[in-house]
């Protein structure tokens, strides 16, 4: 490694902590105002509350799969932005904590049909559908079961962060060994403890707000929009650090390059997967599974549902053809913030139709995201200045501060 490599700043800029503070203290008094909603109306702060945790929990989770698909792929592209994906993935302690309201809902019966007494239920298809299969509440759809199973998810989550974590902040250390056989190791079968506990929980969480409704591709559309949401966040944040050292000097164009096109990547996987879903569900003719499309195209979330063709593929998709604008950050910054908004809204669209036929979007449903988001930016950019933006003794620290010439292709 060069001097002048050695004499490189890689910590990060005062900015990071300047803005962990005044977004947690930001957080806290919308939090105050979401505690407020909860005691005065919780038939809208819990659902709102649903959408924000899963929300944020794509992109922790997300940005895990990330790092570990780099780490099996290689490529600068990851490397550049690994310290800020890693920061959003050691989150998970917070949000096992922010699990604790969503049991309270299940415990006092609220939000999921299956949690509650039959005659509290007002749609007859749901409460027909339990007691046909009440087989499958009093062995799956429980209270213990549920708690169980969290348990056991956030166990496997928070393992597979503290050893990439830990690994990762050894290349911080000029004696440290090369860890890139275990990132290895490690990286193949937790993609797939992470795909398969993350649908798991999406089943868990999300889908049984409707228990008579079943789409075996559900939770990877679900999960894909996290992981899209995790690269277009970290983009965002590069483009903060952008304005200042080391980021400024890290960042090539051939990087965001290739983060453009991960980002065009995963929105034609959500397409596929959602376009997928519906084609079956609407060609096959299926009676119970198409409720959940009468529910989300009529009594004005249709439109909502058109936003979504348009503004979470179609736009996006189009603009992302062009190559100079997938290198340029200061310009993709936008189009990743914007997708962003429509990974809230895609939750939003799924979860609020069980509580309401009608267009509902709730004061609850943005005080809580603002106060959640807050919390965990806030935590977030706590986690990324405890550590230098790049590990600069790992053996692939060299891809960044000395990158080869680029052919094209992440």
């Amino acid at each position: 490694m060069s001097a002048a490599h050695n004499q490189l700043d890689l910590t990060a800029p005062p900015v990071v902590k300047t803005l962990a503070q005044r977004l947690l203290i930001a957080g806290a008094v919308f939090a105050l105002i979401s505690a407020w909603i909860a005691f005065s109306n919780p038939d809208q702060f819990y659902p709102a509350y649903l959408v924000a945790f899963m929300d944020w929990l794509g992109v922790a989770l997300g940005s895990m799969a990330i790092i570990m698909i780099r780490h099996l792929t290689g490529g600068g592209w990851g490397v550049v932005i690994r310290r800020l994906q890693g920061a959003a993935m050691r989150t998970l302690p917070l949000l096992t904590v922010l699990f604790i309201p969503i049991f309270i809902a299940v415990w006092q019966g609220r939000m999921y049909p299956w949690a509650m007494s039959p005659d509290k239920i007002t749609e007859p298809r749901i409460r027909e559908h339990l007691l046909k299969h009440s087989f499958v509440t009093a062995k799956y759809l429980n209270l213990n079961g549920l708690w169980v199973r969290a348990a056991i998810y956030f166990l496997i989550w928070n393992l597979l962060s503290f050893l990439l974590s830990k690994w990762s902040k050894e290349g911080d250390s000029s004696s440290a060994r090369d860890n890139t056989d275990r990132f290895k190791a490690v990286s193949g079968p937790g993609l797939i403890l992470l795909g398969g506990t993350l649908s798991f929980a999406i089943i868990d969480w999300v889908m049984s707000l409707d228990p008579s409704w079943i789409s075996t591709i559900f939770p990877l559309a679900v999960l894909i929009g996290g992981v899209l949401s995790a690269m277009c966040f970290a983009v965002v944040a590069e483009r903060i650090l952008f304005d200042y050292k080391p980021m400024s000097e890290m960042l090539h164009p051939d990087f965001v390059h290739d983060h453009g096109k991960w980002i065009l990547t995963f929105i034609m996987v959500w397409a596929y997967f959602n376009f997928s879903q519906w084609l079956i569900i609407w060609g096959g003719n299926l009676p119970t599974e198409i409720t959940y499309y009468i529910h989300r195209i009529n009594n004005g979330w249709g439109w909502v549902a058109l936003i979504m063709v348009l503004g979470h593929f179609a736009l996006p998709f189009a603009i992302l053809l062009s190559r100079p604008f997938k290198r340029d950050i200061r310009k993709l910054v936008w189009l990743a913030v914007w997708m962003l908004f429509m990974g809230w809204l895609d939750l939003v669209w799924i979860i609020e139709p069980n509580f309401s036929q009608t267009l509902r979007i709730t004061v609850a449903d943005v005080v809580v995201s603002i106060a959640f988001g807050c919390l965990w930016m806030g935590y977030f950019f706590r986690n990324l200045a405890s550590l230098p933006l790049l590990p600069v003794y790992d053996p692939t620290a060299i891809e960044v501060l000395e990158p080869a010439p680029h052919h094209g292709g992440a």
